[in-house]
């Protein structure tokens, strides 16, 4: 069965600031997923996270919330 991976797109990280998911790739020794990202904000700094931290919950005044929730596709406007 395939692994359920996240649309690109607009994410908001649970502390509020916003990024853009390019894509996901895989290592090629470990075979692990890995989530591409753009901050939108600062100095738009390009990053990688394992895709298991970028799809977990983590929890916030007592209540388990998405590290990164989807907000929307990339539109017209977004970089």
């Amino acid at each position: 069965m395939m692994e359920k991976h996240p649309d690109s797109g607009i994410y908001e990280h649970y502390k509020g600031k916003r990024y853009h998911l390019i894509e996901v790739g895989r290592h090629s020794e470990t075979l692990e997923y890995y989530v591409v990202y753009r901050q939108l904000y600062g100095d738009g700094g390009l990053w990688v996270r394992p895709l298991s931290l970028f799809q977990e919950s983590v929890l916030v005044d007592g209540v388990m919330v998405p590290r990164f929730t989807f907000l929307h596709e990339v539109g017209i406007l977004d970089p």
